[in-house]
């Protein structure tokens, strides 16, 4: 069984960096003692995944910045969850959390799938990398729904960032071939079509007086915030699944329930409650954890707090009031004091 989702253990260590506002040590050790023997020393990795390490270092450092931003997403999307992306500590990011079949997990191994495809379409574009650019297959001439249009500007290469995706980040789980790796890759997959999903046409106008009878047009990829929105969506409807006879896909587990898609997520166990703090685990628990008095969803009080019960304080706070707009072009405010009462759920007794 896999620590890690799909070999992102490389990148997980520069994550590592970020969450605590260190520098990481490994790309410092990448450039002084060459890519070879970083990708070398660091636990976890297949063949395979050592082989493109050492030849891609760029590429693995543009991974690795970038994982900042499908973290934060995750922490975005479960920021009213009883587990909201937070680990205990700094050594286990997410801890023995990942070794459960949860659909937490899930989500996890897609938004990272996911993350690495967008970070690496994005370096790509923005010429950051000698070994991609735009994408070179739009060229000339197409159609569409509003009539012809000319390929130019920047087209997102998410193409190119599939493939490295699938060939190093699904490495491991390619060569385990159990129920769990079959798992991770159904959910490695969901994430990468989730950004092909939200890839959009944009174009600009050219001719007399704003015409448009001529347009040059890029396929660019959407703020990776619809991505996050959309795998939640796929989080709250994930599939129960088995491993079937053969072992090669799923059976659902609830025969009432629908098959899985591709774009589904799937999951084997049911999720722990996430009440209360677990170092041996990964997850905080939801002590001192702020509420909403008056929500029945899950950040109301009596969800997230796990029926203990919370403590309310009265804080100070300043704020922006009294707004107005100046012409030309200025909104300018005061900044008001205000009392508010502040909810956090209480400790487990």
């Amino acid at each position: 069984m896999n620590l890690l989702p799909s070999g992102i253990c490389l990148y997980l260590s520069v994550a590592i960096g970020w969450l605590t506002a260190e520098v990481d040590a490994s790309w410092w050790y990448m450039g002084t003692l060459g890519s070879q023997v970083m990708c070398d020393n660091i636990p976890g990795l297949v063949n395979r995944q050592r082989q493109l390490c050492r030849q891609n270092p760029r590429v693995m450092q543009a991974i690795g910045a970038g994982m900042k931003d499908w973290i934060s997403e995750c922490q975005h999307q479960f920021r009213n969850h009883r587990w909201n992306c937070t680990a205990t500590a700094r050594e286990q990011l997410f801890g023995r959390l990942l070794l459960r079949s949860s659909r937490e997990v899930a989500f996890m191994y897609a938004i990272s799938s996911a993350g690495v495809v967008y970070t690496l379409a994005r370096a790509c574009s923005q010429g950051d990398l000698d070994s991609c650019s735009c994408d070179p297959t739009k060229t000339g001439s197409s159609r569409d729904s509003r009539g012809s249009f000319d390929w130019g500007g920047c087209s997102d290469h998410v193409e190119h960032a599939v493939r490295f995706s699938q060939g190093f980040v699904d490495a491991k789980e390619r060569k385990q071939r159990d129920g769990r790796a079959l798992m991770n890759l159904h959910n490695n997959r969901a994430g990468r079509k989730a950004v092909r999903r939200f890839m959009s046409l944009e174009c600009k106008c050219h001719g007399v007086s704003g015409s448009c009878s001529v347009r040059t047009c890029w396929l660019a990829m959407a703020d990776f915030r619809l991505t996050g929105d959309h795998l939640k969506k796929r989080y709250r409807g994930a599939v129960q699944v088995n491993v079937n006879q053969d072992g090669t896909g799923f059976t659902h587990t609830h025969t009432h329930f629908k098959r899985p898609s591709k774009n589904d997520l799937v999951y084997f166990e049911d999720s722990p409650d996430y009440c209360v703090r677990d170092h041996e685990s990964g997850w905080m628990g939801t002590e001192g954890r702020q509420c909403n008095r008056t929500s029945r969803g899950a950040e109301g009080c009596e969800v997230l707090c796990c029926g203990r019960g919370y403590d309310t304080s009265r804080v100070s706070r300043t704020a922006q009031c009294e707004c107005k707009f100046h012409w030309c072009c200025a909104v300018i405010c005061r900044d008001c004091e205000e009392t508010v009462d502040l909810n956090t759920c209480k400790g487990h007794t």
